[in-house]
């Protein structure tokens, strides 16, 4: 089952007080960005952030980590019901955003 608009215009409005975030349609499902970095996926309407170690941090207890998609790395799977609380979201993207990578330059 594909995600639905609706999940990700949502997740973008919750999660916009960490910076810019933007979401774009790949393979059936979805990328999500922040500052044009890699944060997250949504696949089947489910929010699975990228590993780091300060998101492990921040998460705690509530840590559970899952597939995306069959054959995807592991990501953190972050339950539906802490998306209505935008502070704690935002803080986590926060918290998560110092240790991704910087976006490789396009190539012209």
């Amino acid at each position: 089952m594909a995600s639905q608009l609706e999940t990700l215009q949502f997740l973008q409005e919750q999660m916009s007080g960490a910076g810019l975030i933007t979401y774009r349609k790949m393979f059936g499902e979805y990328t999500m960005y922040c500052e044009g970095k890699v944060i997250a996926l949504v696949c089947d309407d489910q929010l699975f952030l990228k590993p780091t170690a300060a998101a492990r941090a921040y998460l705690g207890d509530s840590l559970e980590e899952a597939p995306a998609y069959p054959g995807s790395k592991l990501y953190y799977l972050i339950p539906g019901d802490k998306w209505d609380d935008r502070d704690w979201l935002c803080g986590l993207i926060r918290a998560t955003m110092p240790e991704l990578p910087e976006p490789k330059p396009k190539k012209k």
